[in-house]
């Protein structure tokens, strides 16, 4: 599945084989994320977590910024 572009956002869904790996997938995004210092915003219910992309400081739209973490987020998945 590929990132969405919709509403100003890029967003994707996740899906892993229980909690533990989608918490763990979590935590190495947010590791990338402070790196690049671009946060998503993001929601988990058990097995799946949800990530949407914008550049708030520049009008809350998509920018490279986001689609340069949205490749991160990509090579980060293991389902």
């Amino acid at each position: 599945m590929s990132w969405t572009e919709q509403n100003n956002k890029l967003s994707k869904e996740f899906v892993f084989k229980n909690f533990s790996q989608a918490f763990a997938f979590m935590t190495q995004v947010a590791l990338l994320a402070e790196k690049a210092d671009h946060h998503p915003e993001w929601k988990n219910v058990w097995n799946k977590v949800w990530i949407d992309l914008c550049t708030h400081s520049e009008g809350s739209t998509v920018t490279n910024k986001d689609r340069e973490l949205a490749k991160a987020i990509d090579s980060a998945y293991r389902p």
